[in-house]
């Protein structure tokens, strides 16, 4: 298949590998030697047949797009066993779009320790920052949640960002505010009057609309409930 690939060519592609499904996820493979199996327990067979390295990275974005994180995973594995030329070998272990994945992947499964690898092995464009530093910090903060045992709060979250820096592969350097923009929270504040609790493609519009990532939009509202909830709860006692 040559050119630029269409949705539905693409929805063929990857369609066709997870429509081969087993029971079992098989270990240890050359390209992705810590995935480790989903909780669903249903993974998918190795596709016999190969794909140019114009698929692999199409089928990654669009999959990546989707938030299909399931499927994303199955399909890296899938790929990670079988034989390819040097030239598609090349894009599976150098192509952004590919690399990124992998880490969206690993973020997802808990697997942090091979995420950071991958991001601090890779020079990412800055297109990819955004998404990648948000993925970064929250892997920080939910392992040092898990060993602290309680949730943390804002100064928590500034000492996990001292101790852990991004790693200049996925950040330019520049040093950024934690807060938004007046824009942002202006917007950000009119959306959470309409409906407190959006459901993900909410999130993903939003996310669109502000620059953020639909994990930052999240997190604003989770915040911005409790900070209502503490509000409430003070005037409630007060009366």
């Amino acid at each position: 298949m040559s050119g630029l690939l269409g949705a539905e060519q693409l929805q063929k592609l990857w369609m066709h590998v997870a429509l081969n499904s087993m029971q079992g996820y098989p270990q240890g493979n050359s390209l992705y030697p810590s995935l480790r199996p989903f909780a669903f327990g249903t993974m998918l067979q190795p596709e016999t047949s190969t794909f140019t390295g114009e698929q692999i990275v199409k089928i990654c974005e669009q999959l990546e797009d989707a938030g299909n994180i399931e499927r994303l995973a199955a399909f890296l594995w899938s790929i990670s066993h079988q034989q390819h030329t040097d030239e598609v070998t090349t894009v599976l272990r150098n192509h952004e779009s590919v690399l990124r994945a992998r880490a969206l992947v690993c973020f997802h499964m808990g697997n942090f320790q091979e995420m950071y690898r991958i991001l601090e092995s890779h020079k990412f464009t800055n297109g990819s920052h955004s998404k990648l530093q948000a993925m970064w910090q929250e892997a920080h903060y939910q392992e040092a949640e898990k060993l602290r045992g309680r949730p943390l709060g804002p100064v928590d979250k500034y000492r996990v960002r001292k101790k852990y820096p991004m790693p200049r592969t996925i950040w330019d350097g520049e040093q950024k505010t934690h807060c938004f923009k007046e824009r942002t929270r202006s917007l950000l504040r009119e959306w959470y009057l309409q409906d407190p609790y959006p459901n993900p493609s909410k999130k993903k519009e939003l996310a669109s609309k502000t620059g953020l990532t639909a994990m930052q939009v999240g997190n604003w509202f989770k915040n911005r409930r409790q900070r209502d909830r503490a509000a409430a709860a003070k005037n409630k006692f007060v009366l």
